[in-house]
């Protein structure tokens, strides 16, 4: 699929705003800010009409509200839109980004063909770069559609074109492009997973998960391997095996490296993504209520895969290794029991106490495999427990691992992408919890504490590497439309494991 039909076209345009040949001029605005001051001719070009909406408060500028204008004469647009972004002391990268966002979905509800976002940088404490960048991932983002199923009452189709306006003497307009470029990959690749997690899993089996992902890994350049069940069985992933045994589709391994000319040997960067393309909770069952919200329980899987697809095309210096376990988890007459045993492929034994905290096994034996191909640091990703969205709901992922410099690491990468995670602990006391009887682990520790017992164990796995764990489970699908966010799934940390890749400098 082409860029511009994943997302339209993006441009930088470095002039004034009225310059700018466009069909929609957004013009973000602070709380208590003097737009009119900054933009002179603004007034005069919409009749007075943006300033008797100042002077009756119809715009404040609090956050993500939009008002719209014609212009009338003096401006190549035809029409601006003015959106708040907050108070000044709120303004960041993560605001600028999201009121991107909402500026590009009110586009696209009004079907405006070209959209031209403006980025004022007066007073404003970014680097050019970093605003440009984050302005086009926001836009980006607004370009999602998840209705491909749908056969009448569409989506409308995202604007063709946007264009990212930069006052001059701003930085060199090479700099600002790749900026752009930059922003376009990593919001592009959001979009992609997205599109994995929004597909029924009559559709996205464990192998047509694994296919469609090295397709997408393959288009960007990297070398790509699928494990079938013969292989997984060869090399003694019984974790994940033990998973798939109750479903007629065979699991399978997706593996990704990026391995540029010229990269050291090490350090070595691990992703490591959960690939439930469908949980029904195994012979421990869910109920049903909901049920069908496990199709995406993948969203780990599919934020490795096209977080390695934005490392590739961005050229990361150093060698990352992605590794997805695929697999369904279902209930029949061959599917692992509570109170089963299995054995991983590093030799680690795990009694099933409940089937449904089954995503815990399979990254154990993919935390296994990145180790076997190099890996140096680890990351792992997944929808992994109810618990954290009880201690975060949905306004951040958690985050687990070791040691502290590596979780400070990822979660500053993580605020700064908009991909928020907030740390939590592993005590001693957790890893109690887990302890078996008559094998090395549990693999639950029952309801207290339950996302910290679920890192526990995967901290086993992870050995003495710097490690962090990501539970997503709160933050990869939003239950409800936000102005800058639209229900579904949302690519939750694709772009903090991409920009993870750019930062071996500052690895301890």
């Amino acid at each position: 699929m082409s860029k511009s039909a994943l997302t339209g076209l993006v441009s930088l345009a470095v002039s004034a705003p009225a310059d700018v040949d466009t069909d929609l001029v957004v013009l973000p605005l602070v709380e208590g800010e003097s737009l009119l001051d900054e933009i002179p001719g603004l007034d005069d070009a919409t009749a007075g009409a943006v300033q008797n909406a100042l002077a009756s408060r119809e715009i404040q500028g609090k956050a993500y509200e939009v008002f719209l204008t014609p212009l009338i004469r003096g401006w190549r647009a035809a029409r601006v839109a003015i959106v708040g972004c907050g108070r000044a002391s709120d303004y960041s990268l993560e605001r600028l980004r999201r009121v991107a966002t909402a500026a590009g979905l009110a586009a696209k509800q009004r079907r405006v063909a070209r959209v031209a976002f403006v980025h004022r940088a007066a007073g404003r404490n970014l680097e050019a770069t970093d605003a440009l960048q984050a302005i086009t991932e926001g836009l980006l983002l607004a370009a999602f559609n998840g209705d491909r199923y749908k056969s009448r009452d569409k989506a409308a189709l995202p604007p063709e074109r946007w264009t990212v306006v930069a006052a001059p003497g701003h930085g060199s307009t090479a700099a600002l492009e790749r900026a752009i470029e930059r922003g376009r990959i990593l919001g592009e690749s959001s979009n992609l997973a997205r599109d994995l997690c929004n597909e029924p899993a009559n559709v996205l089996t464990p192998s047509v998960f694994a296919d469609r992902g090295a397709q997408i890994c393959r288009d960007a350049g990297l070398s790509v391997e699928i494990l079938d069940e013969d292989e997984i069985a060869r090399l003694q992933m019984g974790l994940l095996l033990g998973v798939s045994r109750g479903s007629a589709e065979p699991p399978r391994v997706l593996v990704m490296k990026h391995e540029p000319a010229g990269a050291p040997s090490s350090p070595v960067l691990g992703l490591i993504g959960k690939g439930i393309t469908f949980d029904t909770g195994g012979i421990s069952i869910k109920p049903a209520d909901g049920m069908e919200r496990m199709k995406d329980d993948m969203a780990g899987g599919a934020a490795v895969i096209c977080a390695m697809r934005a490392i590739a095309l961005l050229d990361a210096p150093i060698k990352v290794v992605g590794v997805v376990p695929a697999s369904e988890n279902m209930p029949d007459g061959r599917a692992t029991k509570p109170g089963d045993v299995l054995t991983g492929a590093g030799g680690r034994t795990v009694e099933v106490l409940n089937t449904d905290a089954e995503g815990r096994l399979i990254l154990g034996d993919g935390l296994w495999y990145a180790q076997r191909l190099g890996a140096t640091h680890l990351v792992d990703v997944a929808t992994l427990t109810g618990a954290c969205v009880v201690a975060l709901g949905k306004a951040a992922s958690g985050l687990f691992g070791q040691p502290d410099s590596w979780v400070d690491l990822v979660r500053n990468i993580s605020a700064r992408t908009g991909d928020r995670a907030w740390p939590m602990p592993i005590y001693d006391e957790y890893l109690e919890q887990i302890r078996s009887e008559i094998a090395d682990m549990v693999n639950t520790g029952g309801r207290a504490a339950g996302a910290c017992t679920a890192a526990a164990f995967l901290k086993e796995f992870a050995n003495d590497l710097p490690w962090a764990h990501l539970d997503v489970a709160g933050t990869a699908w939003a239950d409800d439309a936000k102005p800058w966010l639209s229900k579904g799934p949302t690519g939750v940390a694709v772009r903090a494991l991409a920009e993870l890749a750019f930062t071996s400098k500052d690895w301890a």
